[in-house]
């Protein structure tokens, strides 16, 4: 056994909340090292009884298994000592000396062959803060990311001065009209798709096409219509029964806020002059002379460790909550703002209204923003560069694209997983079509994952109809809007995985347990109470008869293209070589015949 995977922090994530009367423990193993993984827990005050409860296999990557526990207490969870005995697998029993190797025992102490006495770990006390469960609605919902300027133009009346053609090539200074009332114009196509909450890229009063370089916080730009139209936007959103977030950019602003034009001004002598991160004085419009948001000159970075700028970001959030009732925020550069912005952001806005999600870009790991006192959700681009690195670059195999994955998942509570914003592009980055080299199958491959994966998927606004586009500007073209030159099928391949998530909670909240890694091939299940979703991707260029290992001997549908398989009874030892045959109980396989960058989505249906 190796004894130097086995790990547990004693601390979230390790450690978490789900209510206050349940209590989520997880614990890391060598891959195919244990048998079984069983918590020994007590209360503190009765440490004569001893309570165990064998803990269940949630993933496996190439180094290591994951295993937790959900422990139920009929008060609320406080002072419970415990640790761990891992069983080793039987083909583990024999140590090099041919003697049985017996089960060890993980106690804050660290690993021992005794079963410990004292060091135990301890959860103290179920506070109310340390839930870890965002809002039911942003689990597995789908989101629609929206870049105003790009796309419609509902009123032309708004354009601003010099606006060029719809559809005229994109640079980081040119306007095509795009305006909130062109969005509620086509609620009724977000509608279609079956959207569940809309992403708006920054309305505020900016500089720039893309608004983040804000200049007024309180108030949408009038050339996307003003807060008039704004209002009447969310309230259609509303009735249409679709959510809506919007951009909050407080990591920086432009040079034209009212607060740095004052320090330009003034100088030393303004009052805002520890708003910012001023390098020296007398100051210019220079980024050696400021700290910017990387060195964009024209966005100056906010010194959100000042109170007085902390209090005036949450007053911002808290209005736009308050006086137009949008569902939540989007948080730029989330992960280098001041840490107790968000804490107290939190803490302000979940106790007036408990149903908002905050979520914040990260384009790493986001274990600092997903601590469970900050964000609800990041966004995911580990996801996004596994997928990437997989199916359209071609430089991972499944098994590697699998290790990525579930590294990730185990760095997060699982409720933290099903609202995870899933994206393929946003408008930071090239397309996913562009990287795909504009091949439509691999393209279609990467939706079908990224549809049928937990958490919630982002849809960058015209991906569906097939618009490509290298990184900013040229990922920031105009909406097609005609149907001649949109992709149909490829919308109605959207429209048809979209409806599956909201018809099959195993595919919106299930979790994921991966089946095959094969070379290109990758197949994995969505599991939720008796539901199962079998999801398999042949991610080459060459055609795969693909063995599909199932949990039961039964018929199953095709969920792409309605056509029946009925799966083929296997022994024991044939299960058991399978890539999870020693913890998942495969009682029979099915053989498909599978196109390059092909994929099948498979239910079992009465037979």
């Amino acid at each position: 056994m190796n004894l130097g995977a086995v790990r547990h922090q004693g601390t979230f994530p390790d450690v978490y909340l789900r209510d206050r009367k349940t209590l989520i423990i997880t614990l890391r193993t060598g891959r195919q090292d244990a048998e079984k993984c069983i918590i020994h827990y007590f209360a503190r005050t009765t440490p004569e009884l001893v309570k165990d409860q064998e803990m269940i296999f949630c993933g496996r990557d190439n180094l290591y298994d994951y295993y937790r526990v959900e422990l139920q207490f009929h008060r609320v969870a406080r002072y419970q000592k415990y640790y761990f005995e891992i069983v080793p697998k039987r083909s583990l029993c024999l140590d090099e000396k041919g003697d049985k190797e017996k089960p060890v025992y993980l106690s804050a102490y660290g690993i021992d062959e005794k079963r410990p006495a004292d060091g135990f770990y301890e959860f103290l006390y179920a506070n109310r803060t340390g839930i870890v469960d965002p809002p039911e609605w942003t689990k597995g919902q789908v989101f629609y990311q929206i870049f105003p300027e790009r796309f419609a133009d509902g009123n032309a009346d708004n354009n601003p001065d010099g606006t060029m053609a719809w559809g005229s090539r994109p640079d980081r200074d040119n306007y095509m009209g795009g305006d909130l009332a062109g969005v509620r114009d086509h609620l009724d196509y977000l509608e279609s798709l079956g959207i569940d909450c809309i992403y708006l890229n920054p309305i505020f009063c900016g500089d720039f096409n893309h608004k983040y370089a804000t200049t007024d916080y309180y108030h949408v730009d009038p050339q996307f219509g003003g807060d008039e139209e704004f209002a009447a936007l969310v309230s259609r959103i509303h009735q249409k029964g679709m959510k809506i977030i919007l951009d909050g950019v407080f990591n920086h602003c432009g040079i034209h806020f009212p607060y740095f034009q004052d320090v330009l001004q003034h100088q030393d002598q303004s009052r805002y002059k520890d708003w910012f991160y001023i390098s020296s004085f007398p100051i210019d419009i220079t980024h050696r002379d400021y700290e910017c948001v990387g060195a964009y000159k024209y966005m100056p970075k906010l010194n959100t460790g000042n109170p007085e700028v902390r209090n005036y970001v949450l007053d911002v959030m808290d209005y736009w909550i308050r006086k137009f009732h949008i569902d939540g925020w989007r948080l730029d550069v989330a992960d280098e703002v001041d840490e107790g912005v968000w804490e107290e952001a939190r803490l302000l806005l979940k106790t007036r209204y408990p149903e908002i999600e905050l979520i914040g870009e990260t384009w790493g790991s986001g274990l600092r923003l997903m601590n469970g006192a900050q964000m609800d959700s990041i966004m995911n681009y580990v996801f996004r560069d596994a997928v990437r690195d997989f199916i359209a670059w071609e430089t991972i195999d499944a098994e590697g694209f699998n290790s990525r994955i579930q590294k990730m998942l185990a760095d997060y509570p699982q409720e933290m997983n099903q609202a995870m914003f899933l994206l393929l592009d946003s408008h930071d980055t090239e397309r996913f079509l562009t990287l795909c080299g504009d091949n439509k199958d691999k393209f279609r491959l990467a939706v079908i994952l990224q549809m049928m994966f937990v958490g919630s998927p982002s849809v960058y606004y015209g991906d569906e109809v097939g618009m490509d586009g290298e990184n900013d500007p040229d990922c920031r073209k105009c909406m097609v809007w005609e149907e001649e030159n949109q992709d149909l099928a490829l919308r109605d391949l959207y429209i048809h995985l979209i409806r599956l998530r909201h018809e099959e909670a195993a595919v919106r909240i299930g979790q994921l347990i991966t089946d095959v890694c094969d070379g290109r091939v990758y197949v994995f299940t969505r599991m939720q109470g008796g539901e199962a979703i079998v999801v398999a991707l042949n991610a080459g260029d060459a055609a795969r008869n693909v063995r599909i290992p199932t949990r039961s001997a039964g018929k199953y549908m095709d969920m792409l293209r309605g056509k029946t398989y009925t799966a083929t009874r296997i022994s024991n030892e044939s299960a058991g070589a399978t890539w999870l045959g020693d913890k998942v109980n495969y009682q029979g396989e099915l053989m498909i015949n599978m196109n390059p960058y092909g994929a099948t989505i498979l239910k079992e249906v009465a037979l």
